[in-house]
C-alpha cells in the first residue's frame, strides 16, 4: 500500500490520482470487507463459470454507476457555488445506518427466503433461479456497497476526489475513473474464478452437497458482516 501512497503524493495528473484513490479505497478495511463479501456472493455457484464472471461485472457496474452519478451531482453543485457538505454528511450517515441491517436481512433471505416464495432478486441460495434476478442482485449489491461510505472511503471520495474534480478540466470523468479503479479487484477475482479455475468449477458440478453448504456459508457471511457494521454504528 505504501507504493500507492507514494504515487498519490507525487502525481500531478488528476486521472492518475483518481485511479490511485480508487485502488486505495478498494483495499481499505471497510470497503475491503464489503468487496470480500461481494466475492463470496458472485462465486457462490462455481459450476457456472460464465455466471460468476457476469455477476462480477454487474457488481462492478453497480459501483461505477453509483460513484459516477453521485460524483457528477457533487461536482455540478460545487461548480454552481453550493456547499456539498450537507450531501456528503447525509450520504455517509445514511449508508452507515442502512448497510448493516440490509446485509443481515439479505443473509436471512438467502437462508430462509425459499420458505416465503417471494421474488429473490438474485440473493437466494438457489442458483437455478431466473438469470435476470441473479444479475440484478449483483448490480444492486454494487450500488449498496458503493454508497456505504466509511471514514476512510469518505475521505478519499468526498475530501480528495470531489474537490479535485470540481476544479479539473474534464472533472466529470474523474469519479468514473475512481469507480472503475475501486471495482478492478472484484473484476480480477471474478475473472480468475471463472476462467483460471476451470478444473475447480468442473469438479463442483459433481459436488451438490458442497454447493448447498457453500451457499449457506455465503449467507452467514452476509449476516456476520452486517452485524459487524451494526456494532460499529452503535459504538
Amino acid at each position: 500500500m505504501d507504493w500507492l501512497y507514494s504515487i498519490l503524493d507525487n502525481s500531478t495528473l488528476p486521472a492518475v490520482t483518481a485511479l490511485v484513490l480508487g485502488l486505495l479505497t478498494a483495499i481499505s478495511p471497510c470497503p475491503l470487507a464489503t468487496n470480500l463479501t461481494a466475492v463470496a456472493y458472485i462465486s457462490k455457484d462455481m459450476s457456472n463459470r460464465r455466471m460468476v464472471f457476469v455477476r462480477g461485472l454487474l457488481y462492478s457496474l453497480g459501483r461505477i454507476v453509483a460513484y459516477a452519478l453521485l460524483g457528477g451531482l457533487l461536482i455540478f453543485l460545487i461548480r454552481k457555488g453550493e456547499d456539498a457538505f450537507g450531501i456528503q454528511q447525509a450520504v455517509s450517515e445514511t449508508g452507515e445506518k442502512i448497510l448493516g441491517p440490509i446485509l443481515v436481512l439479505v443473509g436471512l433471505f438467502m437462508l430462509f427466503g425459499h420458505l416465503l416464495h417471494l421474488p429473490k432478486f438474485g440473493f437466494s441460495g438457489n442458483t437455478s433461479g431466473n438469470w435476470t434476478r441473479t444479475t440484478l442482485g449483483a448490480f444492486l449489491l454494487g450500488i449498496l456497497f458503493a454508497m456505504a461510505f466509511c471514514p476512510t472511503s469518505g475521505m478519499f471520495f468526498f475530501g480528495m476526489l470531489i474537490p479535485m474534480s470540481a476544479i479539473a478540466t474534464g472533472g466529470y470523468w474523474l469519479p468514473l475513473l475512481y469507480a472503475i479503479s475501486t471495482a478492478l479487484p472484484v473484476v480480477l477475482i471474478a475473472w480468475l474464478l471463472a476462467f483460471s479455475m476451470k478444473r475447480v468449477g468442473q469438479a463442483m458440478k459433481h459436488m451438490a452437497v458442497f454447493q448447498k453448504w457453500f451457499n449457506r456459508i455465503v449467507a452467514v457471511l452476509f449476516i456476520g458482516v452486517g452485524v459487524y457494521y451494526c456494532i460499529i454504528l452503535l459504538i
